[in-house]
Order: structure tokens, then sequence, then C-alpha cells
């Protein structure tokens, strides 16, 4: 804002009068737009009061010009217009919208696709977790945990069968008292925690046990003779066979096994491999060797039907003790087994090394064979496939000499070098090395 300010009265002589009267001093400051009027001192009031006005005015002016500078336009064209406006049209306001719209679709898109990838490592992290768990279980010490031995009431009736169930309270195992479809047999069940509708469920396994008396095994092998000799009709078959024909019938994959006991321990061993007793089935059914041989080929091969003879009780529990450890050993080792060559494995591991196509790798594979052999370190294979680089060339060494004492300690005077200290191989490794590679036995002991 303008702020006047007096005029200093000067003092001038009369010669400069006539110009001070005529003709004021006018004065402007640039910086502080301040007019200043210099007059005389004798003029009078009117003169004064123009001095004073010629401020008000000026501050007036300037702001009224500061005012129209804030103040929007007027409609009748006074004052300072604004700048013109251009006015859009509907097709930009639509490729506006439409734009908005894109992103606003392209931000939830996005968010979408965040929480999508969120989901699926959760549901990653959800199916490594129920796999660790898995595998877990199918450990052997928890498998067994999951086993139930059931155990037909029948057996109970025979004596010596507490031996049994002391023996499975004693070790934790779960098992139970209930009617099988084969009377006097043994089978085992397998919870399925991930099966069921409240998530739990069992599955029995394929294992049966099948434990007889050898009076009832007698009547079992008269009633397979009659069959035979009516080529395979099963009319009119034993009490054990029946059934046992019928279970076999429904369900191919069981595999059965018939325990007979007896109390008599004399026993000898079949060319199949079948434990018998030496004269108690020649002397009670009055059967020639060979018919009973035949009977036990039928139910082998025929049925596949294992056959043990055992002493006691106490053999068939260790017995249904050793189905049962197995039992519980097999998920996991089916897990394994499940790759097409799980003893092959690619790159380097603790056991052997990979050949390669090219060749490469075969000097590897040299030396662990040689390592195969018993108190044989992998300096001693060193030097050996470092003087025959190849199976081939140490044959053709040995085809070399004459006598067979030469071919023994052909290996004997080469020198192995471990921990800074030099040694022969020495005639004990070179002979059972061509033991290894050059004998026709393989039932030979090399040491």
């Amino acid at each position: 804002m303008s702020v006047l300010r007096r005029a200093r009265t000067w003092e001038i002589s009369e010669s400069e009068g006539s110009d001070a009267d005529t003709k004021p001093d006018l004065k402007r400051d640039e910086n502080s737009h301040i007019v200043t009027v210099s007059i005389d001192s004798r003029g009078d009031q009117s003169s004064d009061h123009k001095c004073k006005s010629l401020p008000s005015s000026t501050t007036q002016s300037e702001s009224t010009s500061q005012a129209s500078a804030l103040s929007p336009p007027r409609p009748g064209g006074r004052g300072t217009p604004s700048p013109a406006r251009k006015r859009r049209t509907k097709e930009a306001i639509e490729a506006d919208r439409q734009a908005a719209r894109e992103r606003k679709e392209a931000r939830e898109r996005q968010r979408a696709a965040r929480a999508r990838e969120k989901e699926e490592r959760r549901q990653e992290q959800q199916r490594r977790r129920e796999a660790a768990e898995n595998l877990k279980s199918l450990r052997p010490e928890n498998c067994l945990k999951r086993l139930t031995v059931c155990v037909d009431p029948a057996l109970l009736q025979q004596g010596g069968s507490d031996i049994l169930l002391d023996t499975l309270a004693t070790f934790e195992w779960r098992f139970s008292i209930e009617s099988q479809q084969l009377p006097c047999s043994i089978t085992w069940t397998r919870d399925l925690p991930q099966q069921g509708d409240d998530g739990k469920g069992s599955v029995e396994e394929e294992q049966v046990v099948l434990v007889l008396d050898l009076t009832d095994f007698m009547d079992m092998v008269i009633s397979v003779k009659k069959m035979l000799d009516n080529e395979g009709e099963e009319t009119g078959v034993g009490s054990f066979l029946s059934p046992l024909l019928e279970c076999l019938n429904r369900d191919a994959k069981k595999v059965v096994t018939l325990l007979v006991t007896d109390s008599q321990p004399d026993y000898r061993t079949d060319a199949c491999g079948v434990h018998l007793p030496d004269e108690t089935l020649q002397s009670r059914l009055g059967m020639e060797e060979l018919h009973i041989e035949e009977v036990l080929v039928y139910l082998q091969l025929c049925k596949n039907i294992s056959l043990v003879f055992l002493d006691g009780w106490q053999e068939v529990t260790d017995h249904v003790c050793a189905v049962t450890k197995a039992l519980s050993k097999r998920p996991f080792k089916l897990l394994t087994e499940r790759a097409e060559l799980p003893f092959c494995v690619d790159g380097s591991w603790a056991s052997g090394v990979r050949a390669e196509r090219d060749g490469s790798g075969l000097i590897q594979v040299w030396s662990k064979q040689i390592q195969q052999l018993n108190r044989v370190s992998p300096a001693v294979a060193s030097t050996v496939t470092a003087a025959y680089p190849s199976p081939q060339l140490l044959l053709q060494a040995y085809e070399s000499l004459g006598s067979e004492e030469d071919r023994k300690g052909l290996l004997a005077g080469l020198l192995v070098k471990s921990g800074g200290k030099e040694r022969r191989i020495g005639p004990e490794i070179s002979a059972r090395v061509y033991r290894c590679f050059t004998a026709q036995n393989p039932q030979l002991v090399l040491d």
C-alpha cells in the first residue's frame, strides 16, 4: 500500500519563488510509489489540501487494482478477464471414465492375483506339512502303533495260546479277539487317519495266518488228495479246506500261511524246502511220500499257500511277531521303492559313481569294484587301477603268465603310497583279487 508522506518545506530564495510557485517539484519513489509534492510554505490551504488529497487517490486506485485482480470477472465485461477454459467433449469425458475404470479393474486384478498367490503358497505349505506328517507316520515305529492283531476266538481254546496274548501285551501292541472269515486264523488291520467319514478308517492287510494242529492238517491233506483224484472238483472238501478255498476265490490277493503245530519236534526238510515231520504224516495217513509232496506242491504253487511246521505256541508267537514287524516296515519300503530304479541315482553318491556315455567315470567304477573286496583300501584300489586301467587288461595279464602261483602273486609287488609311506600290496590281497576275477565257482569264499 502507498503511504502518504508530508513534504518537507524547503526554504528557497525569492528568485526561485516564482519557479517554485509555478512548477511544483513532483517526485515518484519507484519502490514505494509515493508522490512528493514540494510547495512553498506560504501556500494557501487549498494547495495544502490538494497535496493531501493526491496520495489518497493514488492509494484508492492501487487498492482498486488489487481488488480487481483478486475478484472474478464481472458479467458486464469490466475488470480483468480470466483465461478462456476449453470445454471438454463427451467423448473425452467418456474416455477418462473408461481409463479410470480400467485402472480400477487393473488394481482389482492385481489384488486378486496377490490373494491367489498367497492362497497358493498357503496350500503349498499345507501340502508340504501333510506330506511331512504322512512320511513321519509311515516310519516303522509309528506304523506299528496303528496295526491291530486280530485273533480268532477259536484259537483261545488251544493250549498255549495265552503265550501269544501275553507277548502282544508285553510289547504294547494292539490286538483284538474277534471272529474271522477263516476259523483259527490271525489277521492284521491298519488304521488310515485320512479316510472314513470321521477322518479315520482301517484296511485289512493281505497276510493271513492259519494255525492248525496236526490232526486238522491231516484232514486237509486228505481233502486235497481226494480233490486232486477227482480232477480238481471241490465237492466234499474238508472243514478247513472249504472256507480256505472260498476265501482265496473271493480275494486272490490274500497271502495265506499255514502254521502246523505238533508236540513232536522231529522234523526234516523235503526237496521243496518245507519242514515236514519225519514219519508222522506217512504213519498216520498211510500215504506215500510222493502223494504227500503232490499235495504240498498243489497248496504252494496252485493256491499260493505257504506251509510251516512249528514246535508249539512259542514258535507260533515268534512267527506272528515277525509278520507284524514286517507289516510295519512295508509302507515305508513301498514308498522308497516307488522310483523306477531306486538303487541307481544321478550324480555321485556314497557307494558308487556314475559312468557317462563317453566313457568318463569308468576308471572310478573299476576302482570301486576292487574296493568291494574285504580289507581293500582306496589306496590299494588306485594302485591296481593305475597299473591295469581296465579289468580286461588285468585278465590279459593273468593269461600271459604260465603258472598258478605267478598269477596269484601278480599284484603282490605293486607299491601303495598312503600317508607318506610306501608298502606293497602283498600276496594275500593279490590272491583274493585273482580268485575274484578268475574263479568259476559262484559259492567260492574269497578269504
